[in-house]
């Protein structure tokens, strides 16, 4: 009497894709339905001792031409090891729609002794009809993937060129409705005083501190920093166009930013930064400039020179520029170094109890209500607010509470405005109560 033969047990894994992510969340989807024919197809092999793992590898929304896909990393991993002698799909594509990446697996399939099945498509790769087969059905499924991008590619360049949006995030100052952008007042705004503002400046780096100061963000409510700056300059949706491939077509949208803005901005942007950096320095507010004087009381003036790509700023005796260099025992100075001293000065005396006291006098006149510990508090928080001004605020505030600035060879004086200093008082406690 024969022995019955016994078959050896082949344990099969199920692998599952859809390319896209719609359907998904249905209770019973695309991947569930090859799942089914698949575990069917094995119940059928029972006799040849086909056996069914548990493990589930499955991606759904990823695209069949990359391997770049966590279902099938775990399944190359499950085979690596030697838990899987059969891998089954419920159609080739569902692997892959590669011929190239399909090789690759392939190789990974025989290294580890796996034979690959399809269910609707019967073959099996460790025949060299098989092999063929399979080369056969994924070149055309490679083929029908190439026409299907070259199809979406041509279709995307002819809306284009009519000036439809074709999807992807709406840009600051837009949104999409429709399938169409319109514009968002708030934001545009926005992105015209980037536009305004580089225009004034000509410094990304220095516009970008700017509009942090200011509270403004992305549309995704981060800073604004260069990078975002540089891009919004850049986008000629902002002109009402629509580009693809470096041509721009006329949108079908409302522009935010005139052409002569924009021309006036690129001008400035065709000059490198290296170039433009000395400008804009040199441009920076002086924050003596009137205030300081020599020791003749001759006025000095600010100026600077350059020297390869770095911008020295001093003030100079006007004496010295009229009458020769023997006319002021103090020919000139280096701005930043006796400007810092002065703010050093400032920022000692806006706690000295008799200048708080003449503040409050002063202030009063213009408001009986105002209290001493209210001037105490508002003089108090200039300090640590200043290093957060910018220049052109700080020239500001020094002209209106500095009168005269006197500067000798054995120090300098400092005389105040006391009004200014009133001023600049109810400015802050102002500031103060909209921060709170």
């Amino acid at each position: 009497m024969a022995k019955p033969e016994i078959k050896l047990k082949r344990r099969c894994a199920v692998y599952t894709r859809k390319s896209s992510e719609e359907g998904l969340e249905q209770e019973f989807n695309s991947l569930h339905a090859q799942r089914e024919a698949c575990e069917a197809y094995i119940a059928s092999q029972r006799s040849e001792g086909w056996v069914l793992l548990r493990g589930q590898y499955d991606d759904g929304g990823f695209s069949g031409g990359t391997l770049e896909r966590p279902g099938l990393k775990a399944l190359i991993a499950d085979i690596e090891d030697g838990l899987v002698d059969v891998v089954v799909v419920y159609k080739i594509d569902r692997l892959s729609r590669s011929l190239a990446d399909f090789a690759k697996l392939v190789e990974v399939f025989d290294r580890n002794g796996v034979t690959f099945v399809s269910v609707t498509q019967s073959f099996n790769t460790t025949t060299s009809m098989g092999r063929l087969t399979l080369n056969i059905l994924l070149s055309f499924a490679q083929f029908e993937r190439e026409v299907t991008a070259e199809r979406i590619r041509d279709k995307v360049a002819a809306s284009k060129a009519k000036g439809m949006w074709m999807g992807g995030w709406a840009p600051l100052g837009y949104d999409v409705e429709d399938r169409k952008l319109v514009v968002i007042e708030t934001e545009a705004a926005t992105v015209r005083r980037i536009f305004r503002g580089f225009l004034e400046l000509g410094s990304t780096t220095l516009l970008a501190k700017t509009l942090q100061a200011e509270g403004l963000t992305t549309k995704r409510g981060r800073p604004i920093d260069k990078g975002a700056i540089y891009k919004i300059l850049n986008n000629r949706i902002y002109l009402g166009e629509i580009v693809h491939k470096g041509t721009a077509y006329p949108g079908q949208h409302r522009a935010i930013i005139d052409v002569e803005i924009w021309e006036k901005v690129h001008s400035i942007l065709r000059e490198s930064p290296r170039a433009r950096a000395p400008r804009t320095r040199a441009q920076t507010p002086a924050l003596l400039k009137g205030l300081l004087f020599g020791p003749d009381g001759s006025a000095f003036s600010p100026t600077h020179t350059t020297k390869g790509n770095k911008l020295y700023r001093y003030y100079v005796s006007q004496a010295i520029l009229k009458r020769g260099p023997d006319a002021c025992p103090i020919g000139r100075v280096p701005a930043g170094e006796i400007e810092r001293t002065v703010i050093d000065q400032l920022r000692v005396i806006f706690r000295q109890p008799e200048i708080i006291v003449g503040t409050w006098r002063e202030a009063r006149k213009q408001d009986e209500d105002t209290t001493e510990a209210e001037v105490r508090a508002a003089l108090h928080a200039l300090d640590p607010l200043w290093d957060e001004l910018f220049p052109a605020e700080q020239a500001r505030l020094v002209q209106l509470l500095v009168e005269r600035v006197e500067i000798g060879v054995d120090g300098l004086a400092i005389r105040l405005r006391v009004d200014g200093l009133s001023g600049v008082a109810h400015e802050m406690a102002a500031r103060e109560s909209l921060a709170a």
